[in-house]
C-alpha cells in the first residue's frame, strides 16, 4: 500500500459498455480531492466496452480477462495489485455522487471499528432500494423472504429482517450485509478475513464476505449521507429462470460454508423449495407476459367468428335450419386466426411499445393470404366469403379493445406509443443541453417536444431555453413532460438525484447524458427498471428491425439457391454465393452488414452478424476512406429498413459469392 493512497475502487464488466462509461464519468468527478486509482477488470465483453475505456478513460488500469471468470475472481484479480487503505468494489451499472467518496472515506477513517461500508440507493426513478441494507440470510429470514412474508410486513422486526425494513433508511445503523453495488471495506479487515471467495461465481459473495468481516471483529455500516443510482442488473436479468438458479444455488453455497450442518440441510431444503417454486413463477410470469396478447387476440377471433357465424347463418343460409359443417369450425377458423395473428407478428403487431396501425396492417394482409388461399380450395371447403370479411373486422375491433386493455392494466409491459409522442426536457449548460437535443432530433425517436432548462444562473431565455432548473416543477405541468435528460457535465451528480427524489413522479422517466457521448442513461418503464435505456442511433436493433431484417435474409437466401443458374451470369464467384446463402440460413452472417473498418467510431453501432455485402458495396469505385465509411455505417444502423437491404443486396449482387 503506497503512502497516502486513500482508495482503489474495482469494477467488473461484462458487456454493459454505457452504463461503465456513465460509471466512470461520475467516479472521475468523485476522485477529484480523493487521492485514488480506478481499476476495471473486463470478463471478455465482445459489446465495444474495451475501445470506449482505452479512448476515454487512460487512467483506468485495465485488466483484460479473455474469458468470463466470474465476480468474485475478477475482483480478487484487481484487489491483490491495488494499493488503497480502502478497497471499494462497485458495480458498472451505478453512478455516485460528486462527493461520495470524501464522506465515506471521512466516516470511515473516524470509525476504526468499521470493517465495511453500504450507501444509500435509488433506482432509476429515484426510489430507494430496500437492498441498500440486509441481515443475514438465516433459513427463518429465507423463508420469510422466499414465502412473501418480508413483503407483507416491510418494517416487521420478525419478518422483514432480510432488507431490515425496521431500520430508518436516513439514519446511519450496523447491518449484517452489505450490498455488492457499493461495497466498501477496510484493507486491515481485507487482510484478516481474505478476499472473495471464488466458490461463488455470481451472487452470494456479498453476503459471504460481509460475514467473514464481522466474525473477524469488525462492523458493517449502513451510511445514508450519501447516495448512489443503482439500475441494476442490466446483464443478469432478474426474471430469468437462469438468474433464480444461480443466485438461490450461491445461498446453499453459504449455508454449507457457514451455518451447522442441521442448520444447513434446513436452509438447503428451504432454497431447493424457493428454486422450483421461483423457477416455475418465473416461466409462467414470462410465459404470460409474451403469450397474453396474442392469446386474447385468438380467444376473442374465435369467439367473434363463431358468433358472426350463426348470425349470418341464420341470416342467409340457413335461415329455414341448418348450420354450416364442423369443418368450419373445427380447421377453417383455427387457419384463419393463425394467419391473422402471424400476419400481425410480422407486421410488428406484437412489438412493444404497441402501434395499433401495425396490428391493423398485420390483420388486413392475413386477409389477403386468406382470401387468395380461399380461391385455391375446393369448392366443398369454401364455406363463405362473408364470414371472412365479418371476421377482418371484428378482429380489428377485438385487436384494438385489446391493445387498450392490456396498456391501461399494464399487463406484459404492452403499452401504447409509449416511445411515440415522447415530451423532453434537457438540463443543463446550455452548450451541452444543445448538443444532447440534437442527439435526440437525429436518433429514431422523433420527439414530439424537446425543451432546454438551463442549470446556469444568468443564462438568456430563448426560443428553446424555456426555463431554468428552479421551475422545473411548473414546466412539466404546463408543456406535459414525460421525460427528463441531466447533462452530467454540468450537472453535480448529487444535484441530479435530489432533483429525480424531489420531483419523483410515476409518469416522469429520468435519464442522465453523459458528457461526450452518444448514450442517455435511465429506465424504459416502471415494469423494465433495471434495463438499459440508450437514445442511440439503434434503429437496427429495434425488435421489429432485427425480426425484418432475419426475414429478409431468409427470403433472399432461398431465392439466390432457386435462381442460382441465372447468377452465374452476374457474380465474380458464383459458387461462394452458395456457400454464403447457406451461412445465412444458418444465422452465422447476414447479407448486408457493415462497412469494414479500421477503428470505428466509438464502437456504437448495435450489433449484428457479419455482412456479406456491405452498403460501400454500391459505389463502382471502392470507399476507402474511414471517414466515410464510418458515416455510411451510422446512417445504416440509424436509417435501417427492410427496402435498404434489398437495394443494397441487388446493388450489390455481384459481389455476394465473396468468401467472408
Amino acid at each position: 500500500m503506497l503512502p497516502g493512497m486513500k482508495l482503489s475502487i474495482v469494477i467488473v464488466n461484462y458487456n454493459v459498455e454505457h452504463f461503465l462509461e456513465q460509471c466512470l464519468y461520475a467516479v472521475r468527478k468523485a476522485l477529484k480531492n480523493v487521492d485514488g486509482e480506478v481499476f476495471v477488470v473486463d470478463n471478455d465483453s465482445v459489446d465495444g466496452s474495451l475501445r470506449m475505456l482505452r479512448e476515454k478513460f487512460p487512467e483506468v488500469i485495465l485488466i483484460d480477462n479473455k474469458q468470463n471468470v466470474g465476480f468474485s475472481k475478477a475482483n480478487n484479480q484487481a484487489i491483490r495489485i491495488s494499493k488503497g487503505e480502502y478497497v471499494l468494489l462497485l458495480n458498472p451499472d451505478t453512478v455516485v455522487e460528486d462527493d461520495t467518496f470524501e464522506k465515506v472515506i471521512a466516516f470511515m477513517d473516524k470509525h476504526p471499528d468499521a470493517g465495511g461500508l453500504g450507501v444509500k440507493m435509488v433506482d432509476g426513478k429515484g426510489k430507494f432500494l430496500p437492498e441498500s441494507k440486509r441481515g443475514l440470510p438465516t433459513p427463518l429470514t429465507a423463508f420469510y423472504k422466499i414465502f412473501g412474508f418480508s413483503s407483507l410486513f416491510p418494517t416487521s422486526k420478525r419478518f422483514s429482517r432480510y432488507h431490515m425494513g425496521f431500520l430508518d433508511k436516513d439514519q446511519v445503523h450496523e447491518i449484517e450485509v452489505l450490498a455488492g453495488a457499493f461495497m466498501l471495506m477496510r484493507r486491515e479487515a481485507l487482510n484478516k478475513t481474505g478476499l472473495l471467495d471464488e466458490a461463488f461465481f455470481m451472487y452470494g459473495e456479498d453476503i459471504d464476505l460481509s460475514y467473514r468481516i464481522t466474525l473477524a471483529g469488525y462492523k458493517n455500516y449502513y451510511f445514508p449521507e450519501t447516495r448512489i443510482i443503482h439500475y441494476k442488473g442490466e446483464s443478469t436479468k432478474k426474471s430469468s429462470v437462469n438468474y433464480v438458479f444461480v443466485f438461490y444455488n450461491a445461498m446453499i453455497i453459504f449455508a454449507r460454508k457457514h451455518f451447522s450442518q442441521k442448520r444447513a440441510n434446513t436452509f438447503t431444503f428451504l432454497i431447493n423449495i424457493a428454486i422450483y417454486f421461483r423457477a416455475s413463477l418465473a416461466i409462467l410470469s414470462r410465459f404470460f407476459k409474451q403469450a397474453f396478447l396474442p392469446v386474447a387476440d385468438a380467444t376473442t377471433a374465435y369467439l367473434g367468428l363463431l358468433l358472426i357465424k350463426q348470425f349470418w347463418g341464420n341470416m342467409t343460409i340457413y335461415r329455414y335450419g341448418g348450420d354450416y359443417p364442423y369443418e368450419l369450425v373445427g380447421i377453417a377458423f383455427p387457419v384463419y386466426i393463425l394467419i391473422w395473428l402471424v400476419s400481425i407478428y410480422i407486421s410488428g403487431g406484437y412489438d412493444r411499445p404497441v402501434k395499433i396501425h401495425k396490428s391493423i396492417s398485420g390483420i388486413a394482409a392475413g386477409t389477403v393470404i386468406i382470401l387468395v388461399l380461399y380461391a385455391l380450395l375446393p369448392e366443398s371447403m369454401r364455406f363463405s366469403r362473408a364470414l371472412i370479411i365479418f371476421g377482418m373486422l371484428w378482429l380489428i375491433v377485438a385487436s384494438v379493445i385489446n391493445r387498450y386493455g392490456v396498456h391501461w392494466l399494464n399487463i406484459g409491459d404492452y403499452t401504447i406509443g409509449s416511445n411515440e409522442r415522447r415530451r423532453f426536457l434537457v438540463i443543463g449548460e446550455v452548450v451541452e443541453a444543445s448538443r444532447v437535443k440534437k442527439l435526440l432530433m437525429t436518433t429514431a425517436i422523433k420527439p414530439d417536444f424537446v425543451g432546454i432548462v438551463t442549470s446556469e444562473i444568468k443564462a438568456p431565455l430563448s426560443e428553446d431555453v424555456i426555463g431554468t432548473i428552479q421551475q422545473v416543477k411548473d414546466i412539466i405541468t404546463i408543456y406535459n413532460i414525460n421525460e427528463i435528460i441531466f447533462c452530467s457535465k454540468s450537472i453535480p451528480h448529487q444535484m441530479i438525484i435530489d432533483k429525480m427524489v424531489e420531483w419523483h413522479h410515476s409518469q416522469i422517466d429520468y435519464k442522465i447524458a453523459p458528457e461526450d457521448s452518444y448514450s442517455i442513461i435511465g429506465s424504459n418503464s416502471i415494469n423494465t427498471r433495471g434495463d438499459l435505456y440508450t437514445i442511440d442511433i439503434k434503429a437496427i436493433d429495434k425488435q421489429g428491425s432485427r425480426r425484418n431484417k432475419r426475414l429478409f435474409d431468409l427470403v433472399a437466401s432461398f431465392g439466390i439457391l432457386l435462381f442460382w443458374p441465372v447468377l452465374l451470369f452476374f457474380v465474380h464467384q458464383p459458387v461462394g454465393i452458395l456457400v454464403n446463402a447457406t451461412k445465412v440460413i444458418l444465422g452465422r452472417r447476414t447479407w448486408v452488414g457493415y462497412c469494414k473498418v479500421a477503428a470505428p467510431q466509438g464502437g456504437r453501432l448495435p450489433l449484428i452478424r457479419a455482412g456479406i455485402v456491405s452498403p460501400a458495396d454500391v459505389f463502382h469505385n471502392a470507399v476507402t476512406d474511414e471517414e466515410t465509411l464510418n458515416r455510411l455505417n451510422l446512417m445504416y444502423a440509424r436509417d435501417y429498413t427492410l427496402l435498404k437491404d434489398m437495394n443494397i443486396l441487388i446493388r450489390a449482387m455481384r459481389y455476394s459469392g465473396r468468401r467472408i
